[in-house]
């Protein structure tokens, strides 16, 4: 996966030797999805929160736009109207129904 910049790429590989769980580790920065191709800064509260961000913190570069909406359309008109609890097609469990 190509990010922005250096600093992007390393925040979102960024993974801590003491915190299994990035949204427990206060290191761990940017949430990228894959699947919605969308980032968010994590909000260390206790949960599982992030905000979606449009521009990059560190270069200014603009983001790709999220494909969460489109995600939902699509496997829709393939008839899944409750893909969290269905077998959807493993295309959309990563970016490669986007890519396709």
């Amino acid at each position: 996966m190509s990010h922005c910049c250096e600093t992007m790429k390393q925040q979102v590989a960024f993974r801590c030797d003491k915190h299994s769980n990035q949204f427990a580790c206060p290191d761990s920065l940017i949430l990228y999805s894959e699947q919605f191709d969308e980032y968010g800064i994590i909000v260390h509260d206790g949960g599982t929160s992030c905000s979606a961000i449009s521009f990059c913190p560190w270069c200014g570069t603009k983001l790709s736009e999220s494909k969460r909406d489109r995600w939902f359309e699509e496997l829709s008109a393939l008839g899944f109207d409750e893909p969290s609890e269905q077998n959807i097609p493993a295309a959309y469990l990563s970016g490669e129904w986007y890519r396709a």
